[in-house]
């Protein structure tokens, strides 16, 4: 069996098999009130030799019986233990504060979704100000200051992890109204901030080196060209 695969450590896409995946499952009752279940454990090691790290993961099912045999039926639960959260590695030139939120916007997207989404919208508001230099009263007006100096598709994003992120920021007016965040839609934000950080902080780093390479280049040619030279 062979599957593509994205390492959550090195952030390569790989081609992962049989030898680089190890699964265990177990089927218990032991008399527990949920009655037969079976969990599971599957460990993914990276095949890039500069990687080799490895992942843990869990699930939780229901057992079925299906023809007179037990069977694995419907998952009941899943867990990322090692990494874990879904987070992405990404360069320590990004600010820190940023990784932290970001992190840790990750680490809780299941457990508690409108928190994570609190957390994408704080990094949302550091990475305007830090990278634009944007720092009115609002966020509400933060955003609109940068309107015109990003791609409108990516400001529209923008505005909407605004508008959800303070669905957990800020309590409705009327207690009774609950407008709650499903773990999807957190993942959504937390990918749009890791969007932003390719965009506008691993593209600007890769600019700068890439210019940065050219001109070494040219100082090394005119290196060699004066070493070349008659001398007076």
């Amino acid at each position: 069996m062979a599957k593509s695969w994205d390492c959550p450590f090195c952030g390569r896409v790989a081609t992962v098999h049989n030898a680089n995946i190890s699964a265990s499952t177990l089927e218990f009752d032991d008399g527990n009130k949920h009655g037969g279940l079976y969990v599971s454990i599957e460990t993914t090691t990276c095949p890039n030799p500069e990687c080799k790290e490895y992942t843990i993961s869990a699930r939780l099912n229901k057992r079925i019986v299906v023809h007179g045999s037990h069977a694995i039926g419907p998952i009941l639960d899943t867990w990322q233990l090692r990494p874990e959260s879904s987070a992405r590695v990404f360069p320590d030139y990004i600010p820190a504060p940023l990784l932290e939120d970001y992190e840790e916007a990750c680490l809780i997207r299941n457990l508690s979704p409108k928190a994570s989404a609190t957390l994408s919208r704080r990094c949302l508001q550091g990475m305007i100000r830090n990278f634009y230099g944007v720092q009115e009263r609002t966020l509400f007006d933060e955003i609109n200051a940068i309107e015109g100096k990003v791609d409108p598709a990516i400001w529209q994003a923008i505005d909407a992890v605004r508008s959800i992120g303070n669905i957990g920021a800020h309590m409705e007016k009327d207690i009774n109204l609950v407008i709650d965040v499903d773990p999807d839609e957190a993942q959504a934000l937390i990918r749009l901030i890791e969007v932003l950080f390719e965009e506008w902080y691993v593209a600007r780093q890769q600019r700068a080196d890439h210019l940065a390479s050219i001109v070494a280049i040219a100082d090394a040619k005119r290196n060699q060209k004066a070493q070349q030279l008659p001398k007076p």
